[in-house]
């Protein structure tokens, strides 16, 4: 039986998904927001097949539903997410823009790399999940937030700013998003414990960025940090996975 072409598949599943998303009462993203969702989710089927587009729709779902974690508090305190969490096109690619071009390196890629480009595209969804999970968790119960810098305490919300209960929500997250990811043979249990580190690094990495670059430079807005962060997530894990298995 000839097996259908997953550019097919992937045009057919996805306007059947957004067909369904316009007609919930319930929004996740903004029409424009699901339009670029569409093209998105296209090329994740159209290059990773059911696997690839498994993690990016578990990071979607996760990612929405942890940003509605205390969302009436995080309202009232003024640290709540736009639009109520709800995501538009700049979310979307700034979420998912290294993990597009990982899942597009796998076209035209041997076989070694393109599990490495594989690894990369996981570890993003790693970086980012971890990272909005650690950031809406701290909001909502981080019981001492400190400045990533100076380790000062700082009010919860502020750019850089990092608790013991967010970084432990955000290593979790990392690490769940990777076990499925192995769990449906995307990468093996090596790559699980890369896309922990790396994203673990990233995350860091980016609440460093924002105490000391973000609010100084007006082009650097959240999408652009977001990118930052998981292209640093992607390219840890693809490099010390890389390095590591020049050794062994």
């Amino acid at each position: 039986m000839e097996i259908a072409n997953p550019w097919f598949i992937a045009n057919g599943l996805n306007s059947f998904l957004i067909i369904i998303a316009f007609i919930v009462p319930k929004k996740l993203l903004t029409t424009a927001g699901y339009l670029h969702a569409w093209v998105l989710g296209v090329l994740v089927w159209g290059t990773l097949g059911w696997q690839g587009y498994t993690v990016v729709m578990f990071y979607f779902l996760m990612g929405s539903a942890v940003t509605r974690i205390g969302i009436t508090e995080k309202e009232a305190a003024g640290i709540a997410e736009n639009r109520s969490g709800i995501r538009g096109p700049e979310n979307v690619w700034g979420s998912a823009l290294i993990a597009i071009l990982c899942a597009l390196m796998t076209l035209s890629s041997d076989s070694s790399w393109q599990q490495l480009f594989i690894l990369g595209y996981v570890a993003s969804f790693s970086t980012k999940l971890s990272d909005t999970t650690a950031s809406e968790i701290g909001k909502a119960y981080g019981k001492s937030t400190f400045l990533i810098t100076t380790l000062k305490p700082v009010p919860r919300g502020t750019e850089g700013a990092v608790s013991f209960e967010g970084t432990l929500a955000g290593v979790i997250a990392s690490g769940v998003i990777a076990l499925l990811a192995w769990g449906i043979g995307l990468i093996n249990l090596a790559g699980v414990f890369w896309c922990i580190f790396s994203a673990f690094i990233a995350t860091s990495l980016e609440s460093l960025i924002g105490a000391t670059l973000q609010e100084k430079l007006d082009w650097m807005t959240n999408e652009v940090v977001n990118i930052l962060n998981t292209f640093i997530g992607a390219f840890v894990a693809i490099f010390a996975a890389w390095g590591w298995s020049q050794f062994i």
